[in-house]
């Protein structure tokens, strides 16, 4: 898919298997100046090609928090391309560039990603709003008939609950989720959709709570490589 709802928008969905994690490019058609949102270090050289490919000059890349199963590709394009920055949201406390909060605005050329804090899978969370496009990329906070998971690394399901509900849910409907992740082959869905059919998050708080406290999750299987890496932007030495 080239664009989404907005023709003066480029955009890329890309996926790393291990993981299944997804990564976001965009960039504005005129200046050629691009965000990557979420890369993961096994794919750098793929995002990077694509990138050269379109003809795009890579201003930012973005982690939606500090991930828990895989290592981020930031620190390693920043290695290659000196000039980008490295975006985290500011609650993170982990290595970066330039630190988001809750109502900033990330701009490449002339468009913009509109920061809304997300916490509650993890402080940091943040779910950026492309509102010419309609499109929300919503990290690991919300998936798609799913969320994240709030049992480690600052975890809080009241948190998540209400992050979600107040910060996205009061999106208008049509627009488009684009999650961090997901497990079953769905690319995206929309805040309507996820309103009425999420399995967790369309029911009370107090259930909510309830499901996620019962959901006996296995470890994350590169928790332990990932964590540490992903403190200092997936820098290896």
């Amino acid at each position: 898919m080239t664009h989404i709802g907005d023709v003066s928008l480029i955009f890329r969905q890309l996926f790393e298997k291990t993981s299944s994690t997804y990564t976001y490019l965009l960039a504005d058609t005129q200046t050629r100046e691009a965000v990557l949102i979420d890369p993961v270090i096994e794919t750098v050289d793929r995002d990077l090609k694509i990138i050269k490919d379109l003809n795009l000059q890579l201003k930012f890349t973005i982690d939606t928090h500090v991930h828990a199963d895989h290592i981020t590709g930031s620190g390693s394009i920043k290695k290659k391309v000196d000039s980008v920055k490295i975006v985290l949201g500011k609650a993170s406390k982990a290595k970066a560039d330039v630190y988001v909060d809750d109502g900033d605005e990330i701009k490449f050329g002339h468009k913009k990603l509109f920061v809304r804090s997300t916490p509650g899978h993890t402080d940091g969370c943040i779910t950026l709003i492309c509102h010419s496009a309609k499109a929300v990329f919503t990290g690991d906070a919300l998936l798609i008939r799913g969320c994240g998971r709030t049992d480690f690394q600052q975890g809080n399901s009241y948190t998540l609950y209400d992050s979600i509900h107040k910060k996205v849910f009061t999106l208008p409907d049509d627009y488009l989720i684009y999650p961090g992740h997901d497990y079953t082959g769905q690319t995206c869905s929309s805040v309507g959709e996820e309103k009425k059919l999420n399995p967790r998050l369309s029911k009370q708080r107090e259930e909510f709570k309830k499901i996620m406290d019962n959901l006996n999750l296995p470890y994350p299987a590169q928790i332990d490589r990932a964590l540490p890496a992903n403190l200092v932007c997936g820098i290896q030495e």
